[in-house]
């Protein structure tokens, strides 16, 4: 008899652990109990808070992603925004910023000097301070990883949100749309293949793409509305596995099912065509830019104006229902079963790409 594979053992190959392996592993086993924590970790929550004091303080870490052939300057600028569009998830104001930086033996002093200087600039922006970090160069190395980075939110106890504030009815609200992160990376990495399809204009606008990789205006324009009971209740950051991962995984969180309709998401200029150029289903690829909003009905409209007044497309997308109902996409007018995508389509035909251009 052919003896059964332990899969208890197993592990991905890339990426992030899957939910049993977390569940297995890391979810049993989080160091001391404390009463202070008010969000702890969990699938489709971007972020821990705590109460300290009087305040709500919101945690979370990345790795430090530099990408040097996007540019240093705009590498930088992405691994910055990385971070802290998870933390803004949280609903309230990033403040803090303590970094590692584990930085490859080939990395220049001028290379250094553009890298921190964008991230102080962008920091500014954002009202972020830097307060503590370690930089040193190390063997063995390597980008994009290079360190790793934690920012810390602060605000009031009542201001925070989280899926366990989500009901039933709430709207669901997508900003800018799919394949935000696939479509700018692609622009980036491959303008010559873009200009040679679609022409010059459209390989630089496309271009564009790139600065909409973050969702820090989208998150704090969205609770500028009101919270909670008065307006938005959870916010996700679409990352792996796009837009059909990221709505699952909110609802999942809220431990409530979804309806949501196709037709009515919005799409940024240039990204049904990157898309279907490099063969990948936008609803299922890389995201970061697109934000996921729960919110109370009588508030929806008022995030969506909001968020145009700062121009960032955005639409009522569906709604929260109840968890016996499951997850459902309503595609031209009929209803079948939202699954979430499990691979990323983005990264296989993103090394493809790389052939093709070299």
């Amino acid at each position: 008899m052919r003896e059964k594979k332990d899969k208890s053992s197993e592990m991905p190959e890339i990426g992030k652990i899957s939910p049993e392996i977390f569940n297995e592993v890391i979810f049993p086993r989080l160091g001391a109990k404390s009463r202070d924590i008010l969000v702890g970790p969990q699938h489709g929550v971007d972020v821990g808070i705590a109460e300290i004091g009087d305040k709500a303080v919101s945690f979370t870490c990345d790795p430090v992603f530099i990408v040097p052939q996007y540019g240093w300057e705009r590498a930088a600028w992405f691994a910055i925004h990385i971070i802290a569009s998870d933390s803004v998830t949280s609903g309230l104001k990033p403040k803090y910023l303590s970094i590692d930086l584990n930085l490859p033996m080939d990395m220049t002093k001028e290379q250094l000097v553009i890298v921190w200087d964008t991230i102080h600039k962008e920091c500014k922006k954002l009202g972020i301070s830097v307060i503590t970090g370690h930089t040193a160069r190390y063997e063995n190395c390597h980008y994009p990883m290079v360190g790793g980075a934690t920012i810390v939110g602060v605000g009031e106890r009542n201001e925070y949100v989280t899926p366990r504030f989500a009901n039933v009815g709430d709207k669901i609200i997508v900003t800018k749309g799919p394949a935000i992160e696939a479509a700018g990376i692609f622009a980036t990495m491959f303008p010559a293949l873009l200009e040679k399809q679609f022409g010059r204009d459209f390989s630089l606008k496309a271009q564009k793409v790139f600065y909409l990789m973050s969702v820090v205006e989208d998150a704090m324009t969205a609770v500028s509305v009101g919270v909670r009971e008065n307006g938005v209740t959870a916010m996700h950051d679409a990352t792996e596995c796009g837009l059909w991962g990221g709505l699952y995984e909110v609802a999942q969180a809220a431990g409530l099912g979804v309806r949501v309709e196709k037709e009515k998401v919005v799409i940024e200029d240039c990204v049904k065509e990157i898309c279907q150029y490099f063969g990948i289903d936008r609803y299922a690829s890389i995201s970061e830019g697109t934000l996921i909003i729960s919110c109370k009905p009588h508030k929806a409209e008022a995030v969506v104006k909001a968020l145009a007044k700062k121009s960032i497309k955005s639409s009522i997308v569906g709604e929260l229902i109840e968890p016996g109902k499951g997850m459902i996409l309503v595609e031209d007018g009929k209803e079948k079963r939202l699954k979430h995508p499990t691979v990323d389509p983005f990264w296989r035909a993103f090394y493809d790409a790389i052939q093709k251009a070299g």
